[in-house]
């Protein structure tokens, strides 16, 4: 309890209501176990954990502004630094964390902060001095209302801006402990590349180094399948690493008869222990899980090394209290949540199983049944936590599991392992190699099989921040039951599940709200993204975002978190403002997972192309026989689902001479007395047609045209819209430098609220034909 307190304590700051309601159930739940002495000493250490979280999110968000405001657009940065993370090979190219120095970024001389570099000599480690030229950026941190908060991420690797390396130098080299734990990383990753069978490297590196470095089906197949911990240095990896060493030294040190007989052999082998397990885990990536299981791990070594008997319980409470000790936002860190978790499960749940099957007959019965017993044992209390990582769960993983648990951790775990220190005898090398490998590549093809089993898998809602409170309350509940009080349990659970029915239907109310119009822009960066939730519960999708160049598909990182948030599986109906990528890119993704009812284009696209992903959105559309409107068929006003809809431009269909931006689509909705304007990227070609044809602009929201460019919103086109809210889909990492100052000006001197999605992430807007709220993800600064 005290572990859990100050674990959940550092979520306080994201979601204060529902940790506050659930710290309080579980305080209640409990109290009869604990005492009041015990419970107030919960109640502080979850204070502690709260007022940390809130101090490491606020200089973290402290530094990154004064960051942001610094340096401004991205720049081309002639910089020194310290690298301060063990280098990772991704797609190729070297990444890591660095501490600059100096920084001239064209002629502006920046402060000293942390960024994440990519590229670089592949020998770097932790403490070498480098200097070179990179273009540098401020984060790019995605902030929506359906999606989890990304600042826990960013203060855990201090990180507040990033940027690709053109050139560097190496100045210095250290010679530090940390530094020969990167240079062996990078000798086991060079000879796993020499050695490994192609298909099975990416497997090698993600088994030994903890490099995420798999191809992007691959990567999907082990989520899907549940196989993804096979490939996650976890506890597994340290018993058999560490504890396997720590045996085999007592089995030495027994033998040499005058140290034996001197000093208790066991408690000098558990001492080293300690600085083994804390030495794997960097050498294997330094991942949250990884260091949870040597934190686990070496406190029952020091347990042992004093001679006493470690308990299993205890250690792990002591793991997560050292973890949230070091990292006071450790719960918002998956891996180490899903670690607990499955350890929890594994201590708990798995014994019960034991009981059940050992009587068994024959035995490959008994040892099938004992397998299912494990993996359900360390997979249910993962559940609630893999339904944030992903949309689907499969019962064809528990299988897959049993299959391919056994051969990785008895066949591919120990195989990798040991072809990292058998490098001086080559054909050993070769051999682990090709036998570790092949082991590997038999999980991925059970992975890739298993994932291939839609039939057997059912959808996971994201959970609610009140629904994970209330997952807790029940586990506090259950911790605290007493020997023979299973009616308790049975209670406690079944009260819980009426209160996930209860808080599920709650939320998927709130997703459809009805009555209303509402309108949400989405955060999506540099680009437009816009839902919109009509009184009658209908959908509809204005663009999708991204942005050419970027690995980020905005559908995927942001469209469809807030969908699933939402519990929204169709889109009524999608637009296509113009056919620009920071426009279409993330609807392509979109289109593949949920099911649409009517697309609008303006046709340019389809009469001139606009490239391949466009060309495999039309595809798409075609294939699950969307229909496709343009602008003949829409232009003019009607009422849809009660709401006035007017298609005010491009009509009666978009105009040859004018370019993408100018054709874009400009639609008015209005409901009551309140309007809202979506006027895609265009300019101010547009913008004179609209007021030469005295269209009907007047509207309280304007979500403004190009992104906030100097080529719209002219003053007129402002005067006759006479807006009190304006959005910009802007992004800190855009070189053109919207939104461009004449813009800001001119909407401050109409006192219009200018919001940008750089500065203020996702905003909601929400009329009931009488009133307007605007609210939005985070205060700009």
């Amino acid at each position: 309890m005290a572990a859990l307190s100050l674990v959940a304590g550092g979520i306080w700051p994201l979601s204060p209501l529902a940790t506050g309601l659930g710290f309080l159930a579980a305080a209640l739940l409990g109290f009869r176990t604990l005492g009041p002495r015990r419970v107030a000493l919960c109640a502080l250490l979850f204070s502690i954990g709260a007022l940390r979280g809130a101090h490491a999110l606020s200089t973290y968000d402290d530094t990154r502004f004064a960051l942001r405001d610094a340096i401004g657009h991205p720049r081309r940065c002639a910089f020194t630094a310290e690298v301060d993370s063990s280098p990772v090979e991704l797609h190729g190219s070297i990444g890591f964390l660095a501490e600059v120095s100096e920084a001239d970024c064209e002629g502006v001389l920046l402060p000293a902060f942390r960024a994440r570099v990519y590229g670089g000599p592949r020998e770097l480690a932790r403490g070498d001095v480098v200097s070179g030229v990179a273009d540098f950026a401020p984060s790019q941190l995605f902030r929506n209302f359906g999606a989890a908060d990304p600042r826990p991420a960013g203060v855990r690797s201090g990180a507040v801006a990033s940027g690709g390396a053109l050139s560097m130098t190496v100045e210095s080299r250290s010679r530090g402990p940390l530094a020969l734990v990167d240079r062996a990383r990078a000798h086991v990753r060079s000879r796993i590349v020499a050695t490994f069978p192609p298909l099975a490297v990416p497997m090698a590196k993600a088994l030994v180094l903890g490099e995420s470095d798999l191809d992007p089906d691959d990567d999907e197949a082990f989520r899907a399948s549940g196989l993804s911990h096979l490939l996650a240095v976890s506890g597994t990896h340290l018993v058999f690493a560490v504890v396997s060493l720590v045996s085999a030294l007592s089995f030495l040190l027994v033998r040499w008869e005058a140290f034996a007989a001197s000093v208790r052999v066991a408690r000098v082998a558990a001492a080293l222990g300690v600085v083994l397990s804390l030495a794997y885990a960097d050498f294997a990536g330094g991942s949250g899980s990884a260091f949870r299981a040597a934190y686990m791990l070496s406190v029952g070594f020091v347990v042992t090394a004093c001679g006493r008997r470690p308990s299993a319980v205890r250690c792990l409470a002591a793991s997560m209290l050292l973890g949230a000790a070091l990292n006071p936002l450790v719960a918002c860190d998956v891996s180490f949540l899903l670690s607990v978790a499955a350890t929890a499960g594994l201590i708990g749940i798995n014994p019960v199983f034991s009981r059940l099957t050992e009587a068994m007959k024959p035995r490959p019965v008994r040892w099938l049944m004992q397998s299912l017993g494990t993996t359900t044992s360390a997979m249910v209390p993962c559940v609630p936590l893999l339904s944030l990582l992903s949309s689907e769960i499969g019962l064809a993983g528990m299988l897959a599991n049993v299959l391919a648990g056994p051969i990785g951790e008895a066949c591919a775990l120990p195989l990798c392992l040991a072809h990292a220190v058998v490098g001086f005898w080559p054909w050993l090398e070769r051999g682990t190699a090709m036998a570790g490998g092949g082991a590997l590549l038999i999980v991925r093809a059970i992975a890739r099989l298993s994932a291939e089993q839609s039939g057997l898998r059912f959808a996971l809602p994201v959970p609610s921040g009140f629904e994970l409170s209330l997952v807790g309350a029940l586990g506090v509940a259950l911790l605290a039951l007493k020997r023979g009080q299973w009616r308790r349990g049975l209670c406690a659970a079944g009260a819980a599940v009426l209160g996930l029915f209860a808080l599920e239907r709650a939320q998927k109310a709130a997703g459809t709200p009805g009555g209303s119009l509402a309108a949400t822009v989405l955060d999506v960066g540099q680009g437009d993204s816009s839902l919109i939730d009509f009184p009658d519960g209908s959908l509809w999708l204005v663009d999708g975002g991204g942005f050419v160049g970027s690995p980020v598909d905005p559908g995927r990182t942001v469209i469809l978190p807030e969908l699933r948030a939402r519990r929204r599986s169709r889109i009524d109906v999608m637009i296509l403002s113009h056919p620009h990528p920071d426009h279409f890119t993330g609807l392509e993704s979109v289109i593949s997972s949920v099911e649409v009812g009517e697309f609008w284009d303006t046709g340019q696209g389809m009469a001139h192309g606009a490239g391949p992903i466009y060309a495999r959105i039309l595809a798409r559309l075609r294939e699950r026989g969307v229909p496709v409107r343009t602008p003949s068929e829409l232009c003019g006003e009607r009422r849809i689902r009660g709401v006035q809809v007017q298609v005010l431009s491009p009509c009666p269909g978009f105009r040859q001479e004018l370019g993408a931006n100018d054709n874009s689509f400009v639609i008015r909705l209005a409901w009551g007395e309140h309007a809202f304007l979506f006027t895609g990227d265009a300019e101010h070609e547009a913008e004179e047609a609209l007021l030469a044809g005295g269209a009907p602009l007047r509207a309280d929201f304007l979500k403004v045209g190009h992104h906030g460019s100097r080529t719209s919103s002219s003053p007129a086109f402002l005067d006759a819209v006479g807006p009190s809210v304006a959005t910009m889909g802007t992004g800190v990492r855009n070189r053109f430098g919207h939104p461009h100052q004449t813009t800001l000006e001119k909407l401050s001197s109409r006192n219009i609220a200018a919001l940008r999605s750089d500065r203020h992430g996702a905003v909601r807007l929400q009329t009931d034909g009488a009133t307007l709220a605007v609210v939005t993800v985070a205060d700009g600064r």
